[in-house]
């Protein structure tokens, strides 16, 4: 490895971890020349490409980092860790990947975000959707939102029998 500081390639690896359940190794590195530390990630190179089909047609590579950065937007100033929303995207590849050999629609994507968004933090869900949806009217919006509450309110049932006598 070339050191980021000084760009020397006189490294020593000091840790070495597997970190996203297995699929990458971590690796703790000190530079010999300039005494310096750093991380180094690495992947397995996927062989077999999965492509993202839009909405027009067009077809553009996977590229986990967009899915990232979504659910990071869609989460942005909520209180969810980093490694929660890794967890999120690390379960939306591994239904991806199984399901869809070649080509991914981004429908397929997006449903599987959502799904999981919704189950997260609601106003995510809703920050998500208002661009997936692609909401026309505030009423969509609103629509959205009272549908979130009336799932959260539906009765349990027979919970309501626990107050029959007060």
């Amino acid at each position: 490895m070339r050191c980021p500081y000084c760009k020397e390639q006189k490294d020593k690896v000091i840790d070495s971890r597997a970190t996203e359940g297995g699929a990458v190794i971590r690796r703790r590195r000190k530079c010999l020349a300039c005494n310096r530390r750093y991380t180094s990630y690495e992947r397995v190179e996927a062989t077999n490409k999965l492509l993202v089909v839009k909405k027009d047609g067009t077809r553009q590579p996977y590229e986990r980092e967009k899915l990232v950065r979504s659910v990071q937007s869609a989460c942005f100033k909520l209180p969810h860790s980093a490694a929660t929303l890794q967890s999120l995207v690390d379960e939306v590849e591994e239904v991806i990947f199984q399901k869809h050999e070649k080509e991914v629609p981004s429908s397929a994507l997006g449903s599987e975000v959502s799904a999981r968004l919704r189950k997260l933090d609601k106003v995510a869900y809703l920050r998500f959707a208002a661009l997936y949806l692609r909401f026309r009217l505030v009423d969509d919006f609103i629509q959205e939102a009272r549908s979130i509450l009336d799932a959260e309110h539906t009765d349990v049932a027979g919970q309501q029998e626990l107050f029959k006598d007060e």
